[in-house]
Formats: structure tokens, C-alpha cells, sequence
């Protein structure tokens, strides 16, 4: 069985900025896209977004920025 890597969460969420990534909000919306940054409130910043509403596609986004309250 494989470890968990260690670190804290800041350090494996620098690790993910780049990479394609799925944020769920509160909605149960998912939005999937490119981690391009994020600040210590979760704000984040996503390229080349889509929106998913119970697992279908709905819309495309280039870019999207996502509150962290959400």
C-alpha cells in the first residue's frame, strides 16, 4: 500500500498549478480546466474551463475565476 505523500496542502497545491484540475462548488457544479494560480482565500484562477451540471457539459469557458467562499 502506497503512503500518502507528505507535505502540507499549500505545498501540494503549488505542485498542481499548471495541471488540469476539477473544482466543485457548494452547487455541485464542477468546473474542469487548467490550475493557473490561486491565492490564500482559494480564489482561483482556471484556463481553458468547462462547466459541468450532473455530469454533462453545459458550457465552455476560456478563461474562469472562481471565489473561495464558493
Amino acid at each position: 500500500q502506497q503512503q500518502p505523500a507528505k507535505g502540507s496542502p499549500n505545498d501540494f497545491l503549488k505542485n498542481v498549478i499548471g495541471k488540469r484540475v476539477s473544482v466543485r462548488l457548494n452547487s455541485g457544479i464542477d468546473y474542469r480546466g487548467t490550475l493557473s494560480c490561486l491565492d490564500g482565500y482559494m480564489n482561483i484562477a482556471m484556463e481553458e474551463t468547462s462547466e459541468w451540471v450532473g455530469g454533462v457539459e453545459k458550457n465552455r469557458f476560456g478563461d474562469a475565476f472562481i471565489r473561495g467562499n464558493n
